[in-house]
């Protein structure tokens, strides 16, 4: 293969959640190749500083706007920003996802299956599956009338599997106060990959593929020591991932060095799964 198919330049990609953790990563990811971002985030503020921070590393020029994925006129409203601004739209990257953390606190019991209000259930599924069909139905139309492009659906290993709950287990704290993973980032992320696999389909005659990367927990230094060590003794590799371990594989999956592949689903995590 040669390397020019991971070139981007003047491509624009459009990236959810951009003020987010791996939004940014994702950002850096498409400005390595060449390729111009563009973050949406509810958080605008938060958008424009990454986009700032990520054009003057690269020298490429990077847009952050503030967007509520879940508002469909919004969406189309920056969709319209993108087009007056570049010209065109070439991949969306849908990233966002409401990621509650799992702590100790007086919320641990709310958090639990049992006890989970609607109200989150509803505002995470409106954010991780509602947006990101609202963003491809906008973006991805625009594609497929449009000579085809890329939508790359950022998963999670909880896309594939159901949460270990003891690596989050306290000791001598009773059941029903355990701190867990909630039910809906699983529903959330195994939801991803339906929409994958049914976009893949949908707009194959028109050249858009589209297709899921599906990565395992990124290490930082808030992390409890005792989490970190229960985590990594389930990975073969040793280790969680590094911030900038996935840029290469949305380079990859965003480029023509994918051009081949459609419903995919890609699983970097460092051999969690695999046990």
């Amino acid at each position: 293969m040669r390397l020019e198919k991971f070139d981007m330049r003047d491509q624009v990609v459009v990236i959810t959640g951009g003020a987010g953790l791996l939004g940014g990563q994702h950002a850096r990811a498409i400005a390595g190749v060449g390729g111009r971002a563009v973050l949406l985030d509810i958080n605008g503020e938060g958008a424009s500083r990454v986009a700032a921070e990520v054009a003057e590393t690269y020298g490429i020029e990077t847009l952050g706007l503030a967007c509520d994925i879940t508002a469909e006129e919004g969406v189309l409203a920056a969709r319209d920003q993108i087009l007056a601004r570049f010209g065109r739209l070439d991949v969306l990257i849908n990233n966002a996802a409401n990621d509650v953390k799992v702590e100790r606190g007086d919320h641990i019991a709310q958090s639990r299956f049992e006890n989970l209000p609607l109200e989150q259930w509803q505002r995470d599924l409106d954010v991780g599956v509602t947006g990101a069909y609202i963003c491809s139905r906008v973006f991805g139309h625009h594609m497929a009338e449009n000579g085809g492009g890329v939508v790359l659906n950022i998963g999670s290993i909880l896309s594939l599997t159901a949460p270990d709950q003891r690596i989050y287990r306290v000791d001598d704290l009773e059941d029903a106060l355990q701190p867990v993973k909630t039910v809906t980032y699983s529903v959330v992320k195994h939801a991803i990959i339906g929409l994958t696999r049914y976009l893949a389909t949908y707009w194959a005659d028109k050249g858009v593929r589209a297709n899921a990367l599906c990565p395992g927990g990124v290490y930082n230094e808030k992390l409890p020591e005792e989490f970190v060590k229960r985590l990594t003794r389930l990975i073969p590799l040793g280790r969680m991932a590094r911030l900038e371990d996935y840029r290469g594989a949305v380079q990859f999956l965003c480029s023509d060095a994918s051009a081949y592949m459609n419903g995919g689903v890609v699983t970097m995590d460092g051999g969690q799964t695999v046990w």
